[in-house]
């Protein structure tokens, strides 16, 4: 079973389509706006999202382009314009296939099915970090905590995905310092204290009342869940 996103503001279109692709064993949900699709598609992580281009709030295109920026999830172009250049255009923006309106939820689930056979992330393992309530995920850089979205700085969230690939581990600021500035080790360890505070309070605790992130005084950082603190 597949989970897809239709991403189509017409109703007449969508629910229909909807039914006639749960028939056919897939999880379908939908969206009638291009925000509120974006939106799903990094938040949920579908196996594929079908893009109507006709959509109220942003010309499909320019959506496809935006999630191309953060996501490689397969994207299927709905459209009604079957001339070459715009299909060339789609294709060129990022688009894994397209079909023209009308079409039949048959047509679509074989498109569908193709597409995910030939993706290349297709059989690969996700690359969610998971510790605790807080997940990670690397592909979008997005971080959520208790199911609530973390807004990161980018530098915030490279410190944050180093330590949850290394849970329970003690990380020292050396490694910090290394791995995620790039910079050598010598009187620098301010900067990782700093960030690391600023850290902390996004995720809503501090040094003194750690839930996540726990300083090994001398040594460096450990992250782990709550409920492995005792």
């Amino acid at each position: 079973m597949a989970r897809l996103l239709l991403i189509e503001d017409d109703l007449a279109i969508r629910t229909p389509l909807i039914r006639a692709l749960r028939e056919r064993g897939h999880a379908v949900a939908a969206a009638s706006t291009a925000m509120t699709g974006l939106r799903d598609a990094l938040e949920d992580r579908p196996d594929l999202v079908v893009l109507d281009l006709g959509l109220p709030d942003l010309d499909g295109r320019e959506l496809l382009r935006m999630l191309r920026a953060v996501s490689s999830v397969p994207v299927i172009v709905a459209t009604a314009r079957d001339d070459e250049t715009e299909i060339v255009r789609v294709l060129d923006a990022g688009a894994d296939d397209y079909v023209v309106k009308p079409f039949t939820a048959a047509q679509l689930d074989a498109r569908a099915r193709a597409v995910l056979r030939r993706s290349p992330g297709g059989d690969a393992p996700d690359p969610t970090l998971v510790v605790g309530g807080l997940r990670v995920d690397p592909r979008s850089r997005q971080v959520t905590l208790d199911g609530a979205p973390v807004e990161l700085t980018p530098r915030e969230f490279d410190l944050l995905h180093h330590l949850a690939t290394r849970p329970g581990q003690v990380v020292t600021k050396r490694e910090l310092l290394t791995e995620v500035w790039q910079i050598p080790y010598g009187g620098a360890d301010k900067t990782v204290d700093v960030h690391l505070s600023w850290l902390r309070r996004k995720l809503g605790e501090s040094a003194q009342e750690p839930r996540y992130l726990h300083t090994v005084r001398g040594v460096g950082v450990r992250l782990e869940p709550p409920q492995a603190t005792g």
